[in-house]
């Protein structure tokens, strides 16, 4: 058999990217298994019953459970959860606190997404004040807690925001609340409420994933090629050395 001679840099550059490649590729791979599971999860806890929010409370993994509430919205402290886009619009999304008055508990609930074409004009929104029933889930989002920034003391409500922490609000108001956004499943109070479940769909992340391995097929290949190349280049240097000798 032909050796086969890579050269020193060609087999260092595959070492240092090679491992990095398939890791990625890995990685995707088990983000997609986790996405599966997650709207799997949604689907089964969108048909059960709605709990109670002591119920609610005792759950490890709250995430997706319906809750049933009795009570009224808080108007005067408002949050506007910014850069949220629906078909290409920008808009925000508005959450107040609702006071449950079966538990006495303060809940963070998101009404949904609003339009807000002119940063100039402030936006539109009206908050019941009668006593309400409501079905609602639990949001949880992903990845590193959301923090909240409050606004400096003397600005006036709502507060707009980029990321919200609910638990962080409770303490900024001194009240006692469910530590996670619950996001509204229709009625009148609610806006638009079509939020996606995932931000990147469990094929997306395959997608990636075959990219990343192709691409570390195409480097493999690549190294063989030089490989393989090198020596018959060296082979017919040899040879060609060997002829002018003679």
């Amino acid at each position: 058999m032909k050796p086969f001679r890579p050269g020193l840099v060609p087999t260092l550059v595959v070492l240092a990217l090679l491992p990095g490649l398939i890791a990625l590729g890995c990685w995707q791979l088990s983000r997609a298994e986790q996405k599966r599971e997650l709207l799997a999860t949604y689907a089964e806890r969108q048909v059960e019953a709605p709990l109670a929010l002591a119920e609610l409370q005792s759950l490890a993994d709250p995430a997706f459970h319906r809750v049933q509430l009795f009570g009224h919205f808080d108007a005067n402290h408002s949050l506007l959860l910014d850069n949220r886009l629906r078909d290409g619009q920008v808009g925000v999304e508005l959450l107040q606190p609702f006071l449950d008055q079966v538990s006495g508990h303060w809940l963070l609930i998101n009404r949904g997404w609003l339009p807000w074409p002119d940063r100039r004009v402030p936006v539109r929104f009206d908050t019941p004040s009668q006593t309400l029933a409501l079905q609602a889930s639990v949001y949880i989002a992903p990845g590193a807690a959301f923090q909240l920034h409050p606004d400096p003391v003397g600005v006036q409500w709502p507060h707009l925001l980029t990321a919200i922490d609910p638990a962080a609000l409770w303490q900024q108001l001194g009240r006692d609340g469910y530590g996670h956004e619950l996001r509204l499943l229709g009625g009148s109070a609610s806006y638009r409420l079509d939020w996606p479940i995932v931000a990147m769909g469990p094929e997306k992340h395959l997608g990636y994933a075959v990219q990343w391995f192709a691409l570390a097929a195409a480097l493999v290949l690549l190294y063989l090629y030089f490989g393989w190349h090198n020596n018959k280049e060296h082979h017919h240097e040899r040879r060609h050395e060997s002829t002018g000798r003679a």
